[in-house]
């Protein structure tokens, strides 16, 4: 059986995890957050830090980080394929892709979700459960799509942003680098980069 090293053991690197055995993979966690002693999430083993897994690349060719802060899975996610380790793209047979669309390596889909035509994911993104990316729609790196957002057509979302549950975004809409949208919110013009924007509509309340 091939095997997979996850980087992170939280609630996401669980659900990451289940979606790696789809793939017939033999799944072994890497967190810095445990000490030695914690040996095993669930029936997972832990293998030790992310220094440990770069020590390692001979035995681990493949990888991926399972770590929800965007900023934090893309630098640990570079780190590892400048090492060598394959970042697969790992979508859950529940999701419907369509043949059009393009998914970046590292990336993960979970169950429900949609990826319609033309539709471009880029490096280490999460597509939450249920999420809808619609056609033409342009997800750069690290991006973070929480469960049931639902993005309109041609909808732009720059490097290290992440929506919050059951938000929307009207067509066309652009959504600057390293934002965030807040949980259940409409987004109904350009929001700009490095702020935290809110509310139906959603407008700009603070910024990062």
């Amino acid at each position: 059986m091939k095997n997979i090293a996850i980087v992170g053991a939280s609630g996401h690197g669980k659900v990451v995890a289940e979606l790696a055995e789809l793939y017939g993979y033999e799944v072994v966690f890497f967190d810095d957050a445990y000490s030695s002693e914690k040996t095993k999430i669930e029936h997972w083993s832990i293998k030790g830090c992310f220094a440990d897994l770069l020590d390692q690349s001979d035995f681990y060719k493949n990888a991926v980080v399972a770590i929800g802060n965007n900023e934090i899975r893309s630098k640990l996610s570079k780190q590892l394929e400048s090492s060598g380790f394959v970042l697969p793209v790992l979508t859950h047979p529940k999701a419907v892709i369509s043949q059009y669309a393009e998914i970046g390596l590292g990336s993960v889909v979970f169950a429900n979700s949609v990826i319609n035509a033309f539709a471009k994911i880029g490096k280490n993104c999460i597509i939450n459960t249920s999420a809808v990316v619609e056609h033409d729609c342009i997800l750069r790196d690290g991006v973070h799509l929480s469960p049931n957002v639902v993005l309109g057509g041609g909808t732009v979302i720059d490097d290290l942003s992440w929506v919050g549950i059951g938000s929307v975004t009207h067509q066309l809409v652009h959504i600057g680098k390293n934002t965030i949208i807040g949980a259940n919110s409409t987004v109904l013009t350009n929001i700009p980069a490095n702020v935290t924007a809110f509310g139906s509509p959603a407008i700009i309340r603070g910024t990062i």
